[in-house]
């Protein structure tokens, strides 16, 4: 079976397009080599996908060429511990990294202004 097509149908990307693509851009390995689209996957095989959730690393459990509910899909693969406690790491230090509001350009807005007032009349 092509990794593209089970990529799909395992819910790592929302079509096939962007399997392709990202099997393109060499963001899928498999058993440790960049994948092409049309290289087939095996039950066994271990495989690395970076996509926009994350960074997995999956053994391949089932094959399906039919993409159903998530539930489903996950049966396809198991992530392995490393990646698992990996990810959850990553999402932790996410959380607890201090969010600041983007620079705003132009006028400043009616809020801004009545900040600015009372900072000016407070003093």
């Amino acid at each position: 079976m092509r990794i593209d097509k089970w990529l799909w149908a395992a819910r790592f990307f929302k079509t096939r397009a962007l399997a392709v693509r990202a099997c393109e851009l060499g963001r899928i390995e498999s058993n440790h080599q960049t994948a092409k689209p049309s290289r087939d996957v095996k039950v066994g095989d271990l495989l690395a996908i970076k996509n926009d959730s994350g960074d997995f690393e999956v053994e391949v459990l089932t094959l399906s060429e039919m993409r159903g509910p998530a539930a489903v899909a996950q049966t396809l693969y198991r992530e392995t511990e490393a990646s698992r406690a990996l990810r959850l790491q990553l999402t932790e230090e996410r959380k607890n990294m201090p969010h600041f509001e983007a620079f705003r350009t132009g006028k400043p807005s009616k809020r801004d202004r009545r900040n600015l007032a009372w900072l000016r009349h407070k003093n």
